[in-house]
């Protein structure tokens, strides 16, 4: 039986050294500030990205892998002899799924490469791979691999909360009046995504403190007494109210385990600095 391993692309904010340890192969978006392009969390990490965000007057945009940049991944990994797992940011947000699946149709028949939409984004399908990296380490055959990222993948609660409406505004995702209205009333949306892997406004409320409170509340009323897995992710120099919110939730939740991992930039580009995202995945068996 093949050895399972898995790929990536960048905006799973799964950190290097987790990925190093796994053996996760990364296929990174890009990101553009004028004329210049980066290679997402390889030619630009995230602390020197919020730092380049916070000066850039203009507006950043972000781009996705082509095929053959999965290509050249998915082909290395099968002439070793592997068979790949490879989970994509959501389809509803990006062309990277379809870049991946375009490749995938590109390899020798024989070639075993199973390409998921995660409809999901962030550590929302970063804990996807993980989990997958490590059955495979343990021998789990690919079958039930694919198998737990679909029951995760239906059970993860998702929520971000953005600091500021500026990047939304940026990005076309409101109107300008709303971000300045917004702004003067200290307006903190809280984002979801959806079962289809859409971004929408789960609620608006003032203030921070309050917002973190509406997301513990929703969350101890949603999962109850299961033991979960928690991942909150921060933006680097912006990470006011990630242990007060991380605190709030371990007291009205059965968190078994945490762990911290930071927004990058390609994410970044669209919710901005200051962002705060929590994963929540129930824990079964």
């Amino acid at each position: 039986m093949a050895s399972v391993v898995l790929v990536t692309d960048s905006t799973a904010d799964i950190p290097i050294e987790v990925r190093e340890k796994l053996g996760i192969s990364m296929v990174p978006l890009k990101v553009n500030f004028g004329d210049e392009t980066f290679l997402d969390n390889i030619t630009l990490q995230p602390t020197q990205f919020y730092e380049k965000l916070t000066s850039f007057g203009g507006l950043a945009t972000t781009s996705q892998p082509s095929p053959a940049d999965f290509y050249d991944v998915f082909k290395k990994l099968t002439d070793e002899g592997h068979a790949v797992i490879s989970i994509q940011l959501s389809a509803a947000l990006s062309g990277t799924y379809q870049s991946a699946t375009i490749a995938q149709s590109m390899l020798d028949e024989g070639a075993d490469v199973t390409v998921i939409d995660s409809k999901s984004a962030s550590f929302g399908y970063g804990q996807l791979v993980v989990t997958a990296a490590e059955m495979a380490a343990s021998g789990v055959s690919k079958e039930e691999i694919i198998a737990e990222i679909h029951r995760m993948r239906s059970e993860l609660r998702l929520y971000f909360l953005v600091d500021t409406l500026e990047y939304l505004r940026k990005g076309g995702r409101i109107g300008k009046a709303s971000a300045v209205l917004g702004s003067l009333l200290n307006i903190k949306p809280i984002l979801s995504i959806d079962s289809e892997g859409v971004v929408f406004p789960f609620d608006k409320v003032r203030g921070q403190k309050k917002a973190m409170a509406r997301i513990a509340e929703v969350l101890e009323a949603d999962v109850k007494d299961a033991p979960v897995n928690l991942t909150i992710a921060k933006t680097p120099g912006h990470e006011a109210g990630v242990s007060e919110i991380s605190e709030l939730i371990k007291q009205q939740l059965n968190v078994q385990s945490y762990r911290e991992t930071e927004i990058g930039p390609v994410i970044g580009t669209h919710a901005g600095p200051g962002t705060i995202g929590l994963f929540v995945f129930p824990i079964r068996g």
